[in-house]
């Protein structure tokens, strides 16, 4: 059901949009991707100027005390600028989950409001060389020795580690017990054992750095571990499932920003004497960016909404939203290349950046298989409730 954004919402868009205008104009993307390198001073600018990262933190902790609503709007204006960038920014909001759902109140006090004034990045250390979907296979192991934790393993695909200060990081802490033996620990960057490692070249977001993070008798005091043990991987579901619907905002930023180009680039260019917006073929794939485009923006922030809500729906919605929105905005940035046609190929335009960035939504933080098993999942699980 649609419900009109509150003015506060609104500013925050404004806020965020007004600064993506100015300082992440396409030249400004398409720098960064080609060095392949997080740019520091422009995401320190973000944190500064914008003042957004807190948005999620409750006031309590130095946060705006705000929600799922207003960390998707700032998200998708940022994304619709670049992905890349949006990233280096936003990893932090997946990294402070874990925290936000399972911390205690003094660990709040003591972590978040350091984050929340934009001091530094913390990043959500979970996928493994060898577990990516399939969770539950991680090695990485924590141990409790004195008054120490000893963790040792290797966390692959970390989103902003080159410029994370702390990390979220899961380790079993009771192997035997399975999942029910995963615990959360907040590390340090400068904590002894961890080295940021190998930086992965990548098709797209190439402005987001991207490493493996390695623990090699990693050592962190027993207050690093995030509330309760052994409840790690509670934590982890709440944190994807919170996580989901600011994956998907991602591709209706994308998503948008290629029916943008393309529509443009649609009035001005000439073929046959007359322009190809005229063209019925055309028009047709604009009007499905378009429906795209706009069920994908209701599905998340319908999402957003369960999240803040805490509804019990939300992790069937948060897949539905999450799936759909990543295929979107990889299907508008492949007809938005079609569009532009032979320049659509170039990096003298700005589409087949959008290409490149856009499939990595259906990857991580769960693929669109695993999101499709979830939600039918759900479904099962409904019929079977139902009576006839």
């Amino acid at each position: 059901m649609y419900s009109q954004f509150t003015e506060q919402q609104l500013e925050i868009r404004d806020l965020v949009r007004n600064f993506v205008k100015k300082e992440i104009p396409h030249e400004v993307a398409l720098h960064w991707d080609e060095k392949n390198q997080h740019p520091t001073e422009l995401i320190n600018k973000m944190r500064s100027e914008l003042g957004i990262n807190g948005l999620v933190i409750p006031e309590e902790y130095g946060g705006w005390g705000l929600g799922a609503i207003e960390q998707c709007l700032a998200i998708e204006e940022l994304s619709r600028g670049c992905l890349g960038i949006a990233l280096g920014f936003a990893y932090t909001g997946l990294g402070i989950l874990p925290i936000l759902k399972g911390a205690t109140h003094e660990q709040k006090l003591k972590w978040l409001p350091d984050i929340a004034e934009g001091k530094f990045g913390v990043s959500f250390c979970l996928s493994e060389p060898g577990a990516g979907s399939d969770v539950p296979g991680m090695t990485t192991r924590a141990e409790k020795k004195g008054d120490k934790w000893i963790i040792n393993g290797a966390k692959q695909w970390i989103t902003g580690a080159s410029d994370a200060q702390a990390f979220t990081v899961f380790a079993y802490t009771d192997k035997n017990r399975g999942t029910r033996g995963v615990s959360c620990f907040y590390v340090p960057r400068n904590a002894k054992g961890l080295t940021v490692g190998k930086k992965e070249d990548k098709l797209g977001i190439r402005a987001s750095s991207t490493h493996q993070v390695i623990f090699e008798d990693c050592e962190v005091g027993e207050d690093a571990l995030v509330g309760k043990e052994n409840l790690g991987f509670v934590y982890a579901l709440q944190t994807l499932n919170a996580s989901r619907p600011f994956v998907a905002v991602m591709g209706v930023g994308v998503a948008q920003a290629a029916l943008d180009h393309a529509a443009r680039y649609a009035r001005e260019r000439e073929q046959f004497g007359v322009k190809i917006g005229t063209f019925q073929a055309v028009q047709h794939m604009l009007a499905d960016m378009s429906i795209k485009v706009e069920t994908a923006r209701e599905i998340t922030y319908k999402a957003a909404r369960l999240s803040d809500a805490n509804d019990p729906n939300l992790p069937k919605y948060s897949a539905i939203a999450k799936a759909y929105a990543s295929e979107c905005a990889v299907q508008c940035a492949t007809d938005a290349v079609q569009i532009f046609g032979g320049y659509g190929y170039t990096k003298e335009y700005p589409v087949e950046k959008l290409m490149r960035d856009s499939k990595i939504l259906t990857i991580f933080e769960g693929t669109t298989q695993i999101q499709k098993n979830e939600i039918a999942a759900y479904v099962i699980k409904e019929a079977a409730s139902k009576k006839d």
